[in-house]
């Protein structure tokens, strides 16, 4: 692929430079359409006279559509956005970066959208795209993937499709949250998920955090039994890593629990486990699902995280070794190479 790169740098020099420019374009319509030119310009940062050529360039060709309420893609334009993927990467910096992340956390595989998801909420959503088609790749017919809650669940469960090559595939929520906002909680994403990837979902009704009495009492009870085995017995499990203070504080937790999160240092949160900068365990909340232990019998741990204020809980949570899989953005990358 450098090589090929090399000649088309060499006898089309502007060819690299306009490939790039469409695809951005296209990618852009994808997300937002229908999608005005004006708007197209604004978002993108290309002047308008440019966009209009390039628009004209590509409905001729077939790869977009205009109508009166905006532009959208074609299939051939979906199309080319999906084969163009894989090669727009290699053109880019991206590859490179996920490679030195992939060193810098000793991971299987890393995937890096451009922009950062703090302040761009198209960037969330792309992350999102990137783990759907991730799961697409490695799912088989049948299986059983266990998702978290969080805003980044939601948006992967929002750019989900049907799941080729993956028939009869059931989600499920790797932990009770019923204390989260319903379009957060996990048994709402499991759902969704499941819907729009022609799957199964069960739900697990517990509140999150319980009382240890309440705990004991509540995995004894046989439908809850069930489907914490289900949890438990896992192969893919789906999570985000979230901000240690900021999750505590969403999920209502006492002034004492946050005095200790703060005199422990926690910067990270995952599986309802508070972490510190090293990846020990701070606090840790009694919940209902799977235990951070439990990650290492699942063959992919995918997590998903972005923006450079996650990079601190990003670099904390992978010190426990416990996920081989980073989905995050390129404002996050960059923080982490500068930790």
């Amino acid at each position: 692929m450098k090589d090929l790169l090399d000649i088309q740098e060499k006898l089309y020099p502007d060819l690299l430079d306009i490939m790039q420019k469409r695809y951005k374009i296209l990618q852009y319509i994808q997300m937002m359409q229908p999608i005005g030119r004006r708007s197209l310009s604004d978002n993108i940062k290309l002047k308008e006279r440019v966009v209009r050529s390039e628009i004209e360039f590509l409905s001729k060709h077939g790869f977009i559509m205009v109508t009166s309420k905006g532009m959208r893609l074609t299939d051939d334009g979906d199309t080319i956005i999906e084969k163009l993927s894989s090669f727009m990467n290699e053109i880019s910096e991206f590859r490179v970066l996920e490679s030195q992340i992939k060193d810098k956390l000793q991971l299987e595989h890393v995937i890096i959208v451009s922009g950062n998801s703090d302040t761009q909420s198209s960037v969330k959503q792309d992350m999102g795209k990137a783990c759907v088609q991730f799961l697409s790749s490695i799912l088989t017919s049948n299986q059983t993937i266990a998702v978290t809650g969080g805003t980044s669940m939601a948006e992967v469960a929002n750019q989900m499709k049907p799941l080729e090559h993956a028939a009869n595939c059931t989600f499920v929520p790797a932990r009770g949250g019923l204390g989260e906002q319903v379009e957060n909680q996990a048994n709402t994403i499991c759902a969704q998920m499941a819907k729009k990837a022609n799957g199964n979902y069960r739900m697990l009704y517990v509140p999150d955090p319980l009382s240890e009495e309440t705990y004991h009492s509540i995995i004894e009870e046989p439908t809850i039994k069930d489907i914490l085995a289900m949890i438990h017995d896992t192969k893919i499990v789906l999570h985000s890593i979230g901000d240690a203070i900021t999750m505590a504080k969403r999920r209502k937790a006492s002034e004492q629990v946050l005095n200790e999160l703060g005199s422990g240092n926690a910067v990270s949160e995952a599986f309802g486990y508070y972490l510190d900068e090293q990846g020990k365990v701070v606090y840790k909340v009694r919940t209902v699902g799977m235990q951070l232990e439990e990650l290492e019998r699942a063959q992919y741990v995918i997590a998903v995280a972005g923006g450079s204020s996650k990079a601190k809980a990003i670099q904390s949570y992978f010190k426990q070794g416990k996920s081989s899989v980073l989905i995050t953005d390129e404002a996050a990358a960059n923080q982490l190479l500068k930790g």
